[in-house]
């Protein structure tokens, strides 16, 4: 399943990053919609959910993220929805880990 949020905010140390596999974090911006992506690796095999999925937050809920290989390029979001089908765009498309 997917969950789209809403990027409400993030830190500077996103904008900085110039590793090449890291670059995607150069786009992320403050009211953007994301869709991320929640697969078997990363799923608790006692629920089948996405730690950090906001599962039981609601809209007005203000949840923290971190990207993976840079902890310093984090921020905050606000669930939209759930899709039981993905179908993300590659652009501002993301993964749980």
């Amino acid at each position: 399943y997917c969950v789209e949020f809403r990027t409400e905010s993030l830190s500077q140390h996103c904008a900085l990053e110039t590793r090449p596999h890291a670059r995607w974090m150069q786009y992320l911006r403050e009211g953007h919609t994301v869709c991320v992506a929640c697969q078997p690796p990363a799923m608790s095999p006692a629920t089948w959910r996405c730690s950090g999925d906001g599962h039981s937050a609601r809209g007005d809920n203000i949840l923290h993220w971190e990207a993976v290989g840079n902890s310093h390029c984090q921020g905050t979001w606000k669930k939209i929805r759930q899709l039981d089908h993905c179908s993300c765009p590659l652009v501002h498309s993301f993964i749980f880990t």
